[in-house]
């Protein structure tokens, strides 16, 4: 089988712990019904913990030995992820020297009527959306005008075909969000629902933190798992570790 379609190595990163992050522990914490921001999600830069945690990232990257360093950077257009890639590129030392592409399939799960509501928020103004989701799932759950787990999946496919033919042999890292590093790893590891949700379950996505996929050949070539919401980059640098959903997981 050909080996010549895969990266090196995937790193994928969630961003760092965003305003928006903030916003919505303060609306759950005053049962409110809706996080108070005023930006688009898409606009929500990261929070000044946030920096900290996108500059020690960098510094773990900027230790690693050159020959795994990242060669090439894939981000969501959403300024919270921008940010955390240009931060820790900065601080790597890596500015310049990587080759920096925005792909908006990498962007959050679009929640549609239910963005920016709390969970006390969407049981008050859509009931109904709460029985679907808890009748379908959050894997198979649309609400309107949003996505699905299954419909951001099929945008990630399309991204991997396409790293996997731009980036072949290269250091790949890939700046994302919270659901996005899960389905990374249901798509990767042909992962069933029961299997991520699990994962889902027994995790909280940290933010900056690492999940790692290298080349494997043997039996055949494929990204193999690594680490999975590896914070010791933050640990090490005294950068504290943040676990909050974005601004419209709040319901997740």
């Amino acid at each position: 089988m050909r080996h010549d379609i895969w990266p090196e190595s995937l790193l994928v990163v969630r961003h760092g712990e965003s305003a928006g992050n903030v916003a919505r522990d303060v609306a759950e914490a005053t049962g409110a019904p809706m996080i108070d921001i005023a930006q688009r999600d898409m606009d929500v830069p990261l929070s000044p913990l946030g920096e900290r945690q996108a500059g020690a990232l960098g510094r773990w990257l900027g230790g690693l030995p050159e020959h795994e360093q990242p060669t090439v950077v894939y981000t969501s257009p959403y300024v919270r992820a921008c940010e955390t890639g240009r931060l820790a590129l900065a601080s790597a030392g890596l500015s310049g020297r990587v080759a920096f592409t925005v792909d908006e399939r990498l962007r959050e799960r679009e929640f549609g009527i239910l963005d920016r509501l709390t969970r006390l928020g969407i049981s008050d103004r859509h009931p109904d959306q709460a029985e679907f989701r808890a009748h379908l799932g959050k894997f198979y759950h649309r609400p309107p005008g949003g996505e699905s787990w299954a419909d951001v999946i099929l945008r990630l496919r399309s991204t991997l075909d396409t790293i996997g033919r731009e980036c072949s042999g290269e250091r790949v890292l890939v700046l994302t969000h919270q659901v996005v590093v899960l389905m990374f790893r249901y798509v990767l590891e042909h992962l069933s629902e029961e299997e991520v949700l699990a994962i889902d379950r027994q995790h909280e996505v940290a933010n900056c933190s690492v999940t790692v996929y290298e080349l494997e050949e043997q039996p055949r070539p494929r990204l193999a798992l690594r680490r999975f919401n590896y914070v010791a980059p933050l640990e090490h640098a005294g950068a504290p570790v943040t676990t909050d959903p974005d601004v419209p997981v709040a319901h997740s």
